[in-house]
């Protein structure tokens, strides 16, 4: 399994309206891309125009090809791109160890 690490920032003020976007794109767009898992978004407290999406996926090219490379992924930046403050910063993690 691979975890697709994005940390995002937005544009002050839109939080309320983006925290709506961000999870109607993951349940109605991506989460119905091929190697789809699972998915976590976390807000940022001390810094509220920061997020955290962790999506999980079966392999690395269910991400960069398979999503990346079709039209959805198109509808999911039409859903959230207008609120991004700068691209995300992307990156792809393997488990390593986890708590029981």
């Amino acid at each position: 399994m691979i975890l697709e690490l994005a940390d995002i920032r937005i544009q002050p003020g839109r939080q309320a309206a983006f925290d709506a976007a961000i999870v109607e794109g993951v349940e109605t767009v991506i989460s119905k891309a091929k190697g789809f898992r699972g998915f976590k978004v976390n807000k940022g407290v001390e810094s509220p125009e920061r997020y955290v999406l962790m999506i999980f996926w079966e392999t690395l090219e269910n991400h960069t090809v398979d999503f990346r490379q079709s039209p959805a992924f198109q509808q999911w930046r039409a859903l959230v791109g207008g609120y991004f403050a700068a691209p995300p910063a992307v990156e792809h993690f393997t488990l390593l160890a986890k708590s029981a």
